[in-house]
Order: C-alpha cells, then structure tokens, then sequence
C-alpha cells in the first residue's frame, strides 16, 4: 500500500483542481435575443372602399379657319370636249383663289371625274348617249373667315358651278382642351364628394385619373349659313367650336370615423413620404 499513496494523492489534487473550472457557466453561440421594434415598423392602413366616377367637361373657342369643297362641272359631246372645257374652267378658279391670298399649301384637288351622259326617256328603248360629264373639285383653307363671303362670289363669277360644303375648325386646339379638360377633372371630383357624402364616408386621395379619347373632334355649336346673294356679299357665319373631355377617376373614400391622415397603401411602383422606424440597437 505505501506505493500507492504518492498517485492517490496525485488524483486527488487533479480533481480538486477542476472544480473551480466544472462550476463556470457553460458558453452558447446563441445570438441574444432581437431588440423589440418600434410601433411605427408595422402599420395597418385603414379599411377603404374605392369609388369610381366619370366626369365632363366641355370649352367653346372661336374657329379661325374654314375648309370648303368647290369645282367645275362641265359637259360636251365628246369626252376630250368636256374635260378640255373643265379644265380651262377650273384653271381660272385656282387663279382667283391664289388672287385672293389662298396660299397653294391650300388648295388640294380632291375629284376628278369623267363619265358618259345616257338619255333614258324613251320607254322600252335603249338608252343613248348624248355627251360627256366631266368634275373637278378642289378642297380649299381659307384662313380669314371675316373675308370667305366675297371669295365665294368671285369663284362663282370665275366658273365655280359647285360648292359641296363648308366645315370651321381652328388650327391650335390645345389651350380649349385643356381648359375642357380641367373642367371634367373638377367635375369628376363634385361627384365624388357627393356620393361619398351621401353614403356616409369621408372622400380620399385620388388613386388614378385616366383620360377618355371621345371621337369626332370639335363641333359647331351654331348652324353655319351660307346663302346666294345676288346683291351683297354671301353670308357666312361662323359661329364657335365645343370641345369636350371626359375622365374617369378613382378615389379612396373612408368611413366618416376614420382617423385623418388614414390613406390606403400607394400602388407598387410609388413611394410614400412616410418614415418607418428602425429596429432598436
């Protein structure tokens, strides 16, 4: 037994020794817990319903131009006559309207035609031919109404035989449609508040505005007159153009209880002003 008292001895200082290191507190890789977010990280919009309206508008603007169709009808017994006698017509139409200021930018053929000239009275008889039809017609601008009248009359005096139509229009319509335009952008919202009132809930921001195309351009709001005269001067009166415009909008509206400032998410795509706190260190 006295050689076993030197490592007994041993073993036991090695163990009392370990104590101090077994009674440490043992060490994790575990993250500490994340910092509590503040209240404004998740926010909840507010309940919202959408409300869609149409709205019109419409603005009036004096035409400063006119188009107007007129030719030569001519016929003769061969068709090389009729359209020789057409064209020595309609040459001096186009030279008193370039005598009259209608600059060549303004003056566009539009017709032309040719076509035999039959006689269908006798009955059970077969048509004859008795001559050639020969049309030529030019589109014209005038782009000074107050002096269309007397430039009418001379083409007539210069050989005008026809005058199928008169349209106004003006060259710049921008400024008119843009006033038609607010107008039904305004109107759209008069209806909006109107119903999200009646409805009890209080009218939103504007989630979309979309502008409706609407066909056929600007229109006359007054007959145009144009009368043969044999003293004075044809008549011409102009009278104004409408534009119209249309849009359609959609709005949030919330109940009438609802916070202020309780708007619903912007669509993907925009960006809010809004700022969101950032967790705590």
């Amino acid at each position: 037994m006295p050689q076993f008292r030197p490592l007994m001895a041993a073993a036991t200082l090695i163990v009392l020794g370990a104590g101090p290191l077994m009674a440490q507190p043992a060490q994790t890789d575990a993250p500490p817990p994340p910092a509590q977010m503040g209240h404004h990280a998740m926010k909840h919009a507010a309940p919202f319903a959408r409300l869609t309206v149409t709205g019109a508008g419409q603005a009036t603007t004096q035409p400063d131009m006119a188009t107007i169709t007129l030719g030569v009808s001519t016929r003769a017994a061969t068709a090389a006559e009729a359209m020789a006698q057409n064209a020595e017509q309609q040459a001096k139409v186009i030279e008193t309207l370039k005598a009259e200021g209608i600059e060549a930018r303004d003056i566009q053929t539009s017709g032309l035609n040719l076509s035999p000239v039959m006689d269908y009275s006798d009955q059970g008889q077969p048509p004859k031919l008795t001559g050639y039809g020969a049309q030529n017609s030019v589109t014209v601008r005038v782009r000074d109404i107050a002096g269309l009248g007397p430039v009418l009359d001379k083409l007539v005096a210069s050989g005008a035989n026809e005058i199928s139509g008169i349209a106004f229009s003006r060259e710049d319509m921008a400024e008119a449609e843009d006033q038609a335009r607010t107008e039904a952008v305004a109107e759209a919202r008069r209806r909006a508040e109107v119903m999200a009132d009646a409805a009890g809930m209080r009218l939103g921001r504007l989630l979309s505005l979309s502008d409706v195309q609407m066909g056929g351009g600007p229109r006359p709001m007054m007959a145009m007159r144009a009368e043969a005269a044999s003293a004075a001067d044809t008549p011409i009166e102009a009278g104004e153009l409408a534009v119209s415009a249309n849009v359609t909008a959609v709005f949030a509206m919330h109940p009438a209880d609802a916070p202020e400032g309780s708007e619903p998410p912007a669509p993907e795509g925009e960006t809010t002003d809004e700022p969101v706190e950032a967790p705590a260190n």
